[in-house]
């Protein structure tokens, strides 16, 4: 977690137990992170006041306020600090209602593994800095970002290029302007950032997910729409982060739109997510050649893919030799 010359963001670990907080600190010494502790939810929010603070990880059973009411009052109060919350079994199905809701970002079971605990706090940084970056509007860092929301994923490394590249070529033929186009690209290469809450387990799964597991991965454009949103990124972004996985046919998710419902930017960028995630081997399937890509994208036409964006994709395939190199 330590970056060389970054100014150390400030990790806030809430819990009634001292002993609990006392170890947390230790686990996290020399990581590059500013390590503070409160044993009670008000304590916390005076250091929240005081301080800015990337992450919070509080257990939920606390004396007076609960760890929930902490973070949910964190969501307005401090609204681009990352909520990790500590939870027992007992607990289990209110944290994932407030991992629902928004007000939570991950959870972690007592009692915790110091793996587990470490992933999730990294996890946390990782999406403080994507807000930070996308607040700054910093091109750089967001699309170094980027880059390092592939790193939780060993089959998408360069994607998010990839996506933008093929994005920009259905643009530039369908007449886009340049603003726009700019847009585009930010939202191609942040399409996936949602998928920072999704566990490294189910994203490097060697075999087609269960129905349970596809249900989290499901959740990442709201989650990805719900960063972009806090980082005020335009609504033109939010709706390619969000629509990404909608289809032509209104079978995709997560709003079941359809047809021109579907922004015009978002169908752009799931032809091209799409078509580079067919081109690309997976643990559980390789990658299409271009012939099987073409007979494929021939048949998302009017499912998937509206026919003008299909046969705009076509047209590309055919004429630039996509994908580089198959």
């Amino acid at each position: 977690m330590h970056d060389q010359g970054r100014v150390k963001e400030a990790v806030l670990f809430v819990d009634d137990q001292k002993s609990i907080l006392s170890y947390t600190r230790s686990l996290f010494e020399n990581r590059g992170l500013e390590i503070m502790t409160a044993s009670s939810a008000k304590e916390a929010l005076k250091l929240i006041d005081e301080h800015d603070v990337a992450v919070v990880v509080s257990d939920n059973q606390m004396p007076g306020m609960s760890g929930i009411e902490l973070l949910t009052l964190l969501k307005e109060r401090s609204p681009h600090t990352v909520k990790i919350m500590m939870t027992g079994r007992a607990d289990l199905d209110t944290t994932l209602a407030a991992i629902n809701s928004g007000e939570v970002f991950r959870f972690v079971l007592k009692p915790w593994k110091d793996t587990e605990m470490l992933r999730a706090v990294k996890d946390g940084i990782r999406r403080y800095r994507i807000l930070q970056s996308i607040k700054r509007e910093d091109e750089f860092i967001l699309h170094s970002l980027a880059q390092t929301i592939e790193l939780k994923d060993a089959c998408t490394r360069g994607h998010c290029d990839r996506v933008a590249t093929l994005a920009l070529l259905i643009a530039d033929r369908l007449g886009i302007a340049d603003e726009v186009k700019q847009e585009i690209r930010y939202g191609s290469w942040l399409h996936d950032c949602g998928k920072i809450g999704v566990p490294e387990a189910i994203l490097n799964a060697e075999r087609r997910l269960t129905e349970e597991e596809f249900a989290i991965v499901k959740k990442h454009p709201e989650w990805g729409c719900d960063v972009v949103r806090k980082a005020n990124l335009s609504r033109i972004v939010q709706d390619i982060v969000l629509s990404h996985h909608e289809r032509y046919d209104g079978k995709g998710y997560p709003n079941g739109l359809e047809g021109d419902q579907i922004s015009l930017e978002a169908q752009i960028v799931s032809a091209a997510d799409i078509c580079d995630a067919l081109s690309t081997d997976r643990p559980y399937r390789r990658g299409l050649t271009r012939e099987e890509l073409i007979i494929t994208m021939q048949d998302h036409r009017g499912k998937n893919l509206s026919p003008r964006i299909a046969d705009t994709l076509l047209d590309i395939i055919i004429a630039t030799g996509w994908p580089p190199q198959n």
